[in-house]
């Protein structure tokens, strides 16, 4: 077995153990690289079958292919969608420009929490990674998160030997990490591998490509003239740049993610 073998092999092992112990779960999908290799983990973990539906926080700010892409896979692989936003911000003029702390607040994690509360998901499953930002690196793969969405840091159970804990408060909900033990490049070469879809703002044009994607006030590309994914695994094989430093939120405040992850957020 080589190393994307096992990765893959834990992951569909970890969204197996989601769905055995948990009775509602839902899957986060942000239409990123991330979000969609584990879109595929979940058809190979269920015989070609999601058993959840996908959950799409809408800030009404997503670049425009985000969204194309989003419906069009949407309805190649006959899933179901949920997409929330929080019409009351938005009608009261949240944006950007009033903060990108308190934005992502009122138009993520808010409109997040108003999901779990009303569909009564007791586990959601998302595609972050340990090596992607520092805050994430502190998750379990079976993280707790509070009756509010509200996640203590300072207070996470030991995972040895893939004995996760999956015995919870009830009323709170859990996260569930399948991709936490991969990198970048390990995505990268398993969509190569897999030869899975992804948006093609990944891939340079005039230059430039993105590299993390998110709301398009918040998200810059960078130089690049990669336009295949060999070019993006070889790339990042000599890149000295981290993956967010085209995240606005990221550079507004050094403890930005935590601050936001603990209160709720992605």
């Amino acid at each position: 077995m080589d190393h994307l073998e096992a990765i893959e092999a834990q992951s569909i092992y970890i969204l197996r153990e989601a769905y055995k112990h948990f009775g509602k779960l839902g899957m986060l999908w942000s239409i990123g690289k991330d979000s969609t290799v584990m879109l595929w983990l979940a058809q190979k973990a269920f015989f070609g079958h999601c058993p959840f539906p996908l959950i799409h926080v809408d800030t009404s700010y997503k670049i425009p292919e985000m969204i194309e892409f989003r419906d069009k896979l949407i309805k190649e692989l006959n899933l179901n969608l949920i997409v929330h936003q929080n019409k009351e911000a938005l009608e009261q003029g949240m944006n950007p420009k009033k903060g990108r702390l308190v934005c992502c607040e009122h138009l993520k994690t808010k409109p997040l929490q108003e999901v779990v509360k009303k569909f009564g998901f007791e586990g959601l499953i998302l595609g972050v990674r340990r090596d992607e930002e520092g805050s994430r690196s502190k998750e379990r793969f079976f993280s707790e998160r509070d009756s509010e969405s509200n996640w203590d840091y300072t207070d996470q159970p030991p995972e040895l030997w893939d004995q996760f804990k999956t015995d919870f408060k009830k009323g709170n909900h859990i996260r569930i990490h399948p991709l936490l033990q991969w990198r970048e490049i390990d995505i990268w070469k398993y969509i190569q591998r897999e030869n899975i879809p992804v948006v093609d703002l990944y891939f340079a044009k005039n230059g430039k490509r993105y590299r993390s994607l998110g709301c398009y006030p918040c998200t810059f590309p960078i130089d690049s003239n990669v336009t295949d994914v060999e070019g993006i695994v070889e790339e990042l094989q000599h890149t000295t740049q981290a993956e967010r430093s085209g995240r606005a939120q990221d550079q507004e405040d050094a403890y930005a993610m935590q601050k936001l992850r603990s209160k709720g957020y992605m």
